[in-house]
């Protein structure tokens, strides 16, 4: 419902054949790029702020350009992109990226790919990414410290400058490799281009970071290569035939646009890399994989931000709506003869599916109390494209008022129950400004909001745009609830410990603590529910257990329960707790 900026996307393709079979046997040149193109429109859902492209042609001669690269900012970026390019954009790597912000930072400097550029081919590196660094400071007091001056502070123009400059060193080393094996001249180079390890350069680099990330890469010699963090918190799949390797964020991507099945896609593993270079295609292990053997792979992305074509997320949204039923019946008191079922658009729809198939199977068969079916409406529509998340304060209330409308005349009045779905509820904004109040309209007896995702009481740090506690609907109400019960030492001893040491413990999980789920339940509806209302509300949220048992190879969890798999997670929780209390001014008085 709400939207959120979330992980990026990211496409790669390697052709294996000369750019002659390609042209012989499906009539354009072009493969290579129309493919990259399919690719990134089948992942536009990751990525509506900008995008970019860049190409590595090995063929080109001395003197003309063989890296050629294309971005474009806007929701549009992926077409203006590819009028743009020509017969020009040609070889035999393609990259692309879809970007949303997760630093709030805007404009054409910030769109992936980034470029480094030098007169040695080995030394040109390319570099896009699905990620965040949470200790992007140490990073770059590293990179100072030995003499460096990056131009910009960010994470990505950091680890292009990190990598870099391993990737500067490893082509020296091969360099004197050559030498002493008494070569000269091209000789040199072409033997530095056949034997340039980036596995080298990526063992040397990921190390100093912190994070989820799946960063990718080409160089002018022709490595291509896609990493994964040692959590496998950030996704990647890949493919490789007799004619292409292709990588993207999204397994569906790759089946639709090469006519495949799910099982002939592979998922990249924590803390692997797949490397393509001219001699070979392989898989390194650049840093050993962390925590149990399915590490932190993020649950939201089953969620939420994947597209739900994908045959195993479909079957767990459908199971994360389906395990609701005993809640839903109990908040409607079994009475689904007078109750309507519905769905947020656009991403709860499968949730909902799974829903409806849940109380159908709860329906009591035989005799006098059998319910014919369950009644099924499409109550609220998404009226207008308006991204709430682009504006703050009255801005966003304003726009979230006209983001969604609702079908007349789709409840009996004062007689229906009203139980929708949705896949979250993050800051409560749209709930608040928009649907409760359009859908009392329809004058329900009660309205029953079901989330298929537990309560969001953490921030992320891996890759969405959502730093903030107090940007949490749960957390507003928790702390409402310390107030009210006259509570508030808690709270300061929490930040004590916060700002004391911010490593040790994820020390703001102890705000939930003295409530229960029910008890955070009300005070939200309490905080959301619009002056006026007449319907009554209650709050349905997916259990933790649940969430697990739908999705039992994914447990990254921290949005829900503040288990962040990294030091850099826990360190930037327990700050921006600090910084809530100093912002707000809790302990002025």
């Amino acid at each position: 419902m709400e939207q959120l900026k979330h992980e990026c996307g990211v496409a790669m393709i390697r052709l294996l054949k000369p750019l002659s079979y390609y042209e012989q046997k499906y009539g354009t040149n072009r493969y290579g790029l129309n493919k990259l193109y399919l690719m990134m429109e089948k992942q536009h859902n990751r990525g509506q702020e900008g995008a970019g492209i860049a190409c590595v042609n090995l063929n080109a001669p001395a003197g003309e350009e063989y890296m050629f690269r294309q971005r474009a900012e806007g929701k549009d970026a992926i077409t203006e992109i590819f009028k743009q390019v020509n017969d020009t954009f040609a070889g035999q790597l393609y990259m692309g990226h879809l970007r949303y912000s997760t630093t709030g930072k805007h404009g054409l400097q910030y769109v992936h790919p980034f470029l480094r550029r030098n007169n040695w081919r080995a030394k040109n590196l390319c570099l896009c990414g699905n990620f965040n660094m949470t200790n992007i400071d140490e990073v770059f007091h590293f990179l100072t410290s030995q003499g460096q001056s990056p131009r910009v502070y960010g994470d990505a123009y950091i680890t292009l400058e990190l990598m870099g400059h391993r990737l500067d060193r490893e082509v020296e080393r091969i360099f004197l490799e050559a030498k002493e094996q008494g070569l000269s001249g091209i000789d040199i180079t072409n033997y530095i281009d056949n034997h340039v390890s980036m596995a080298n350069v990526l063992k040397t680099t990921m190390p100093h970071f912190d994070g989820g990330y799946v960063m990718c890469g080409l160089t002018g010699s022709g490595e291509m290569f896609a990493v994964r963090d040692p959590w496998g918190i950030r996704p990647a799949f890949w493919y490789q035939d007799d004619e292409v390797v292709v990588l993207a964020s999204e397994r569906p991507v790759i089946q639709t646009c090469f006519n495949l099945q799910a099982e002939d896609i592979q998922e990249l593993q924590p803390g692997q890399a797949l490397i393509v270079n001219r001699n070979s295609i392989g898989i390194h292990t650049i840093v050993p994989p962390s925590g149990d053997e399915r590490g932190a792979s993020c649950s939201f992305e089953r969620i939420y931000f994947s597209r739900g074509s994908d045959r195993d997320i479909y079957q767990e949204r459908k199971r994360l709506g389906e395990q609701l039923t005993p809640s839903i019946m109990k908040a409607i008191g079994e009475d689904v003869a007078n109750t309507v079922f519905s769905y947020i658009p656009n991403t709860a729809e499968v949730a909902f599916y799974g829903m409806t198939d849940g109380i159908r199977k709860s329906l009591p068969r035989g005799g006098k109390s059998e319910v014919a079916d369950v009644r099924i409406e499409k109550v609220v529509w998404k009226d207008i494209k308006l991204r709430t998340f682009i504006s703050d304060g009255a801005e966003r209330n304003d726009l979230a008022a006209h983001v969604y409308d609702i079908t007349y005349g789709s409840l009996r009045p004062y007689e229906d129950n009203l139980v929708i779905i949705d896949d979250s509820i993050v800051r409560g904004t749209t709930l608040k400004e928009s649907i409760f109040k359009i859908l009392d309209r329809l004058h329900p007896k009660k309205i029953v909001m079901v989330s298929s995702s537990p309560q969001i009481r953490y921030p992320d740090y891996y890759g969405i745009d959502l730093s903030h506690l107090e940007e949490l609907c749960a957390f507003r109400a928790a702390i409402a609830l310390i107030n009210e019960r006259g509570m508030q030492r808690m709270l300061y001893d929490i930040y004590r410990k916060c700002k004391s040491d911010p490593t040790a413990a994820n020390h703001v999980r102890a705000i939930y603590s003295p409530f229960t789920v029910e008890e955070i339940n009300r005070k939200i509806v309490e905080m959301l529910r619009p002056d006026g209302m007449q319907a009554p509300i209650e709050l349905v949220f997916q259990s933790i257990d649940g969430l697990h048992r739908a999705c039992p190879r994914h447990p990254g969890d921290w949005y829900f329960t503040g288990r962040y798999p990294t030091p850099g997670g826990i360190r930037l929780c327990n700050e921006a707790f600090v910084s809530y209390v100093e912002k707000t001014g809790l302990f002025d008085n």
